[in-house]
């Protein structure tokens, strides 16, 4: 064999152990498809090496994308852009490696400012890559491409705090969190903002689920039935607690977590009530029945950030409390999860969103669902 013939060989050799060494990094549920599409031309394989999204995308295309005009593009030979554009790829893409592709890959952000941007916080695992790329599209998706850059920094910053299920949950906080003529907006505590870390998100977002599961379960309406009457005992008011604005400036002035407790009354489980001492707060109380007990009794009597409170608070709540015909209470209990939701304030809070977003996600139907809440 001549020179020039042995080096051409080698060439080809080199080549072709390069290109199966990369097809190997794909994931092997998609490797077949993989390599049936890079078998058909030269120019469609070496875009394992040199844009390995693409040569997935044209392999596993996402739903209703026809790849025909895209693979055209590459095999004429004409530029990665444009072939990136046919085929809904952003150019962003190019620097991942196959490992991060596992799933068809949905539209995600493109641009200038954003390819700068999350240039700087891909990932360096490619055992980890796909968990990125999985969650860069979903909050990309559900919120914003701001919201898509932060997570991608977050992810690579602390990958073990993160937790993929609860990318839904935050990417809607992160949404509302910019639409302040919306209900949504008004019950959230803490807004996002992109100097936020991970940790103090999740902590955030799951405030606002609080808070959403308190007035979708007790509506915009007064509870009817307090089970009590307001009353005075030794110089200390029990004031009802029976709304959703009640509750909640009890629970900011308390500081403590009350508004989690917004199921128990909707399922007839307890009420709540302040205790106040010439008009300032004391502590809240919470009147619900007790291991055996068929009657109603103290459940709970709180002080400010839940420290103990006095006997002499006590004693007034007990006076107070027994002061009633406690047999003529209704304390019949709901089944839990059986109570339905308000169905006005759960629209009210999501519709700004599906009118957004034009679509009404399964995850996010138009009915009340306490499963969707659960699941956030």
């Amino acid at each position: 064999m001549t020179l020039p013939l042995l080096l051409a060989s080698r060439r080809v050799a080199t080549r072709s152990a390069l290109l199966e060494r990369q097809l190997r990094r794909y994931h092997p549920h998609v490797q077949g498809r993989i390599r049936a599409l890079a078998a058909r031309h030269t120019r469609l394989a070496d875009l394992a090496a040199s844009f390995p999204a693409l040569l997935f995308a044209l392999a596993v295309p996402q739903t209703g994308l026809d790849p025909a005009r895209a693979l055209a593009r590459v095999i004429d030979g004409q530029s990665l852009p444009d072939a990136a554009a046919a085929a809904g790829i952003p150019l962003w893409l190019r620097r991942l490696p196959p490992e991060a592709l596992t799933r068809p890959i949905t539209a995600l952000p493109d641009g200038e400012l954003f390819r700068r941007q999350i240039a700087n916080h891909l990932p360096r695992s490619p055992k980890f890559a796909p968990i990125w790329l999985q969650s860069v599209a979903t909050v990309a998706e559900v919120a914003h491409a701001q919201a898509a850059v932060w997570i991608a920094r977050e992810l690579v910053r602390a990958p073990p705090r993160t937790d993929p299920a609860r990318l839904r949950l935050i990417s809607l906080w992160a949404w509302f969190s910019t639409q302040p003529t919306t209900l949504g907006h008004t019950l959230i505590d803490r807004r996002w903002t992109p100097n936020m870390q991970i940790g103090s998100a999740l902590a955030a977002a799951e405030a606002w689920r609080t808070m959403i599961v308190l007035h979708v379960s007790l509506g915009s309406q007064e509870i009817a039935d307090m089970w009590l009457q307001p009353g005075h005992v030794d110089g200390y008011d029990f004031i009802p607690l029976n709304s959703t604005t009640d509750i909640s400036e009890e629970a900011d002035a308390m500081q403590n977590c009350l508004r989690s407790y917004g199921t128990n009354p909707a399922h007839n489980r307890s009420r709540l009530w302040s205790v106040k001492r010439r008009g300032q707060r004391i502590a809240t109380l919470k009147v619900a029945v007790r291991f055996d007990d068929p009657l109603p009794g103290i459940a709970e009597l709180r002080g400010l950030r839940n420290t103990a409170v006095p006997r002499e608070v006590w004693w007034a709540a007990r006076q107070w409390l027994h002061a009633h015909d406690l047999l003529r209470i209704d304390m019949a209990q709901r089944k839990w999860g059986t109570a339905s939701l308000d169905r006005p304030t759960w629209r009210a809070i999501w519709r700004p969103y599906w009118l957004a977003k034009r679509q009404i996600p399964e995850w996010l139907p138009l009915a009340p669902s306490r499963r969707a809440l659960n699941a956030l």
